[in-house]
């Protein structure tokens, strides 16, 4: 018997690896030798590099009443969206940009309701302003699923409209590498009305897309090699995708084989008859960037996965939303005051 470990932290509710099979079709499309494929130097043309992403927080649950006596289960919810920009060849220093609270009032359908505005007792401290937004059912978790969906759409406009543009036509390759944008986590569905050089990097493994043939090189792969780059298509058909694995840094002794090891994925057309020249780019560079930009062990327990910007940016959402303490006090002296009750302090 062997036993090694998963590195990743035990109060997280999955680990780094899983084995969820995948039930959809991957198909060789870069070439069909399964090998390493070595680190290439960045190119100068790829001039900036964009981490973006996002983080949500549900601040409070509430039964709403409008004016008209129609009444439903919301939340006040808050979203952060960000990016970090840096320069891939180190040339300036990495900048944090649009780093800023929204805050919404999910509401169930039906409802007839004006922004919310929180004013403090202290006017230096702002106000918290809710922007209605309705539901798709009035289902208990809808509040939180409406949050997740409206961060999740503002965080796929940010990182397309940052990134070079991905010619899905043979005959166009005008467009060169010059912006390229890592998107924390899979890539969000409509792939048809995106066309950026956007990157999602999957840092768990929980699904074992590759076969028992194939999977093996996942554990030889040297620090900034990747495999081969797949068309994936999901078992509905309805999810296509570039994809490619790329090692970080080599595991210790005491992990599971496949410990820094990260999925990256990129959107592809329904059939796999094509593959953009900046998307082949995209792969050669992934290695030798990523080696650059995961973190170290000591410094983060997801590392290498949780990149050095993602981290630094996770911390500039969580204070953009502030206090989920001093949000609860605004939001319930908010209520007292509609009420004529005493605001407590």
């Amino acid at each position: 018997m062997r036993i090694r470990l998963d590195p990743w932290p035990v109060d997280m509710e999955d680990g780094q690896l899983g084995f969820k099979d995948f039930g959809g079709v991957l198909i060789d499309i870069e070439t069909p030798r399964w090998a390493a494929i070595p680190a290439r130097p960045l190119p100068e043309q790829l001039r900036t590099v964009y981490v973006v992403d996002g983080k949500r927080r549900m601040e409070s649950r509430v039964f709403i009443e409008d004016d008209q006596g129609t009444a439903g289960l919301g939340a006040f919810g808050a979203y952060v969206v960000g990016a970090v920009r840096l320069c891939p060849h180190g040339s300036r220093q990495a900048e944090l940009m649009d780093v800023r609270a929204r805050r919404v009032l999910a509401h169930p359908p039906g409802l007839r309701l004006d922004p919310c505005s929180l004013s403090p007792r202290d006017p230096h401290t702002g106000q918290l302003q809710y922007t209605p937004v309705e539901t798709d059912s009035a289902e208990p978790l809808a509040p939180l699923h409406k949050l997740q969906s409206v961060m999740l759409h503002e965080e796929q406009q940010l990182s397309h409209g940052l990134a070079s543009q991905v010619p899905f036509d043979e005959m166009d390759d005008r467009e060169t590498l010059s912006a390229l944008t890592l998107q924390d986590g899979t890539l969000r569905r409509g792939g048809a009305k995106y066309s950026g050089a956007v990157v999602g990097y999957v840092k768990t493994m929980q699904t074992q897309y590759l076969g028992a043939d194939r999977v093996g090189l996942l554990s030889a792969l040297k620090p900034g090699e990747r495999t081969p780059i797949m068309h994936l298509k999901s078992e509905t058909g309805k999810t296509t995708r570039f994809t490619w694995y790329v090692r970080l840094c080599e595991a210790s002794f005491y992990q599971h084989p496949m410990s820094g090891v990260m999925r990256l994925e990129m959107y592809a057309p329904e059939e796999p008859d094509f593959l953009p020249p900046i998307v082949r780019a995209v792969a050669n560079l992934s290695g030798t960037l990523l080696c650059r930009l995961g973190s170290t062990a000591h410094k983060d327990p997801r590392a290498p996965q949780n990149l050095i910007p993602t981290a630094a940016l996770e911390l500039a959402m969580g204070r953009a939303m502030g206090s989920p303490e001093l949000v609860t006090r605004r939001i319930r002296a908010h209520i007292a005051q509609q009420l004529g009750h005493e605001v407590l302090a």
